[in-house]
């Protein structure tokens, strides 16, 4: 089972975004989903990897995730065949 990790910037007090994301993804994804962990970093860290392999990272990616791009990144990783409904039918400007 996939291991997400939210690992983010308690300097910054982004622990409630990071919670906040890893409450959605368990919500669409359930048993799908091994575990996902928030671990607390500093330096202005935010980066999101599926059992090590980097999805997103803020100063990478450019700030925070949408959502819904978060959602199809982990979908196309953990389940390919998934349909997300609402996030699958609205493309944001830049991914």
């Amino acid at each position: 089972m996939p291991r997400i990790a939210i690992e983010y910037c308690t300097q910054c007090r982004w622990m409630l975004r990071a919670s906040w994301m890893a409450q959605e993804l368990l919500a669409t994804f359930g048993t799908d989903l091994g575990e996902v962990a928030l671990i607390p970093g500093t330096g202005g860290v935010f980066r999101i990897t599926i059992d090590g392999e980097q999805v997103w990272e803020r100063k990478a990616d450019g700030g925070f995730p949408e959502i819904t791009v978060l959602k199809r990144r982990v979908r196309d990783r953990v389940a390919p065949g998934r349909d997300l409904g609402h996030a699958d039918r609205h493309e944001p400007a830049a991914d």
